[in-house]
């Protein structure tokens, strides 16, 4: 031994060295027992810790946190339960789903210790038979479901994990607070395909979109040129309306003018000298109509005496008296009978005059 180079020690020595490094070198796993104290009589036991004696090799009691008092030599801490929240890292696992996909799936796992004999006492190793039921059920759920679902029910896989994790780690005093998948690793080509999916998807929904934008883009110009229409013809019924009632009230300002304009003629008529008045307004209006005959149109009737303007005048009067014969004649038969009176010595004149006219 001392021949060998010190650099160079011996082939067992040297795999023990590296066995050594490596696992200082490796993270350490998180125990639910810590570094066993010496029982020297008087103990303080710190707070969240559960210290498991065995006396001569029997289960005796477990110290409370505090100030405890042991018999040296009979009385051994045979286990050390930490009564904290433990965090488990679950290592990645390859799990196939319904529709036949590996994945890759690692996980957290939170446990707590409820009761310290059973933990000390039940099993051998705790965290790793935690973990190796958490990677079991997991698998165990994955198969149940479709690619699909795994991405759509995390929270529901989770919650199936922690409950058959409990039912199995009740004998253990330990209980499951919850677990949580950090991460789900995804064949490349299943990835792909999920990406085209996804885009599909997408330009499935841009066109729903669109096709439904232009729906009620032609829904609302269907309506408002309803409504527009309703509204024009509602304009247009008023319109009508109002002109109707317009033309109706002049037809009746107009008739009532003309009745008062009659009442007033016939009053007029009625009174002294009315006649003759009103055969010189006549005569009047006859030669007024007569001289405008040549500026309204060119195709004019004349009499054959037109120069002679007493024979115009005349006629106008004939006619006169032709329209107010019978209502004179209407008047004389309502009136009482009286003396006659001598024929005037212009009745036989309008008589030859009627005549000729005629």
């Amino acid at each position: 031994l001392a021949a060998r180079s010190p650099s160079r020690p011996f082939p067992f020595l040297q795999r023990s060295q590296q066995l050594k490094r490596s696992a200082w070198l490796a993270p350490a796993p998180h125990r639910l027992n810590s570094s066993l104290p010496v029982n020297i009589g008087v103990l303080f036991v710190p707070q969240q810790e559960a210290w498991v004696v065995e006396r001569m090799g029997k289960f005796h009691r477990i110290l409370e946190p505090g100030l405890n008092f042991l018999i040296p030599l009979l009385d051994r801490i045979r286990y050390v339960q930490s009564l904290k929240e433990i965090v488990i890292n679950v290592p990645e696992q390859s799990a196939v789903t319904l529709d036949n996909v590996t994945l890759q799936i690692d996980g957290v796992l939170y446990l707590r210790v409820m009761d310290p004999y059973k933990a000390s006492y039940g099993v051998e190793d705790p965290e790793y038979a935690v973990t190796q039921l958490a990677q079991t059920t997991m698998r165990s759920e994955l198969g149940k479901l479709s690619l699909d679902r795994v991405f759509r029910e995390r929270e529901s896989l989770n919650a199936n994990i922690v409950d058959a994790i409990n039912q199995a780690s009740d004998f253990w005093g330990i209980r499951c607070l919850r677990y949580e998948i950090k991460d789900i690793h995804v064949p490349p080509r299943v990835k792909e395909s999920m990406q085209m999916q996804v885009e599909a998807e997408r330009r499935k929904r841009a066109m729903v979109l669109e096709s439904e934008g232009t729906r009620e883009s032609a829904i609302n110009v269907a309506e408002g040129q309803k409504q527009a229409q309703i509204l024009a013809s509602e304009a247009e019924k008023a319109e009508q309306i109002n002109k109707a009632a317009g033309e109706a009230n002049a037809v009746l300002v107009k008739a009532r003018a003309k009745a008062e304009a009659i009442q007033l003629l016939a009053a007029a008529l009625a009174q002294q000298h009315g006649s003759a008045a009103a055969s010189l307004s006549v005569a009047e209006q006859y030669v007024s109509a007569f001289s405008k005959l040549a500026k309204d149109s060119n195709t004019l009737l004349l009499p054959a005496n037109t120069g002679d303007v007493t024979n115009m005048v005349a006629q106008a009067l004939g006619i006169y008296t032709t329209l107010t014969k019978p209502q004179a004649v209407k008047t004389q038969e309502e009136m009482p009978p009286a003396h006659e009176e001598p024929q005037s010595p212009a009745t036989p004149v309008l008589k030859a005059e009627q005549a000729s006219s005629s």
